[in-house]
């Protein structure tokens, strides 16, 4: 495979990851998705929700590729007594996490607001259960980087319920390969997701079947790829994130292939055609079932979609928190789709 394709993924990635889309709050990505595809000679569709679908070309067998733009993050809850935000998580927020993290408040008129989250007793000078003190939602803020003391001073700035909150993703390449970042659930497989279309327009990659993109817009919160699918599919791929950890043979520099997960077995066919291909191309690649896991493949079965149906990804240590990848792992998914659909 060509490296420019690799660092088209990432580059992208990159891209994405700058665009704050907890879910829920998601209408610039998904423009921003439209515009990009239509500059690659695509002809993007929007859904009501905002998931977008490409047609990238080929004949018979429909299989579409599937990952979601959306990512955790916060909505307020309510102004406290002293200017300061109550939140409510968005997905599977850690709140752990997400403790001392700069974040933006994105109010319905279209202003944004600096800030930072910390306990109600951040300072172990100050506090004596600092360390100790439950981090929950009732034990913890937005702290707004403006000079507001009052639920007057901060209504002020037009901040009130229900305006989201999103969380810097503090992106970071190291030299040895490794990537850092909150979000690369699922802006990673995005990404490879639009350098294998590059791939397809150019005429890099001849596709061996019909197969569309579709990048989804409410993962995290259970429901992206319950509509928005074409109509003619007959298998689904989430390109998601590989998990990493105890009992799971999978890394960071791997492509990660799901067998199975909170749901159930994946189907065994599509499963077994993603190993013979990883084994074909002789790629690194890790088989794993991961039993604290739900893809967008799942919610569109339960969604009474009948198609046959896999999960694959980069893998990605510590997961709904601040997380990290490969350039391999990458690399070695991108390669394993690119072979898959060729």
């Amino acid at each position: 495979m060509d490296k420019a394709y690799l660092d088209l993924a990432l580059s992208e990635m990159k891209w994405l990851l700058s665009i704050p889309s907890p879910s829920g709050f998601t209408m610039e990505i998904s423009e921003k998705l439209v515009a990009r595809l239509k500059e690659m000679g695509f002809e993007p569709r929007q859904s009501l929700k905002g998931a977008v679908t490409a047609l990238l070309g080929g004949e018979g067998r429909p299989l579409v590729l599937a990952a979601h733009v959306d990512t955790l993050g916060a909505m307020v809850r309510a102004i406290k007594p002293n200017g300061r935000l109550k939140v409510a998580h968005v997905g599977g927020l850690n709140l752990n996490a997400v403790e001392g993290e700069n974040c933006l408040v994105h109010t319905r008129g279209g202003k944004r607001y600096t800030g930072v989250f910390q306990t109600v007793h951040p300072s172990t000078h100050v506090y004596a259960d600092a360390r100790a003190l439950e981090r929950s939602e009732e034990n913890m803020e937005v702290v707004l980087d403006e000079d507001v003391h009052t639920q007057e001073e901060t209504r002020a700035l037009s901040v009130c319920a229900g305006d989201f909150v999103s969380f810097d993703p503090r992106t970071v390449f190291t030299p040895s390969g490794y990537i850092k970042s909150r979000h690369l659930d699922d802006k990673a497989g995005a990404g490879i997701l639009l350098a294998l279309a590059r791939m397809v327009k150019d005429g890099a990659l001849a596709l061996n079947r019909k197969v569309y993109i579709l990048f989804t817009t409410y993962e995290e919160v259970g429901h992206g790829a319950a509509s928005a699918l074409p109509e003619d599919a007959q298998e689904l791929i989430s390109v998601d994130m590989g998990c990493v950890g105890e009992d799971l043979t999978g890394d960071e520099t791997m492509a990660c292939i799901c067998a199975g997960d909170s749901r159930g077995p994946s189907d065994y066919q599509v499963t077994g055609a993603l190993v013979d291909t990883a084994r074909r191309l002789n790629l690194r690649h890790a088989v794993d079932v991961y039993r604290s896991y739900v893809s967008d493949a799942d919610v569109a079965l339960t969604s009474g979609h009948e198609v046959r149906h896999g999960a694959v990804g980069p893998g990605v240590f510590a997961s709904h928190a601040y997380e990290r990848t490969h350039i391999s792992g990458i690399e070695n998914t991108l390669a394993l789709l690119a072979g898959y659909v060729s």
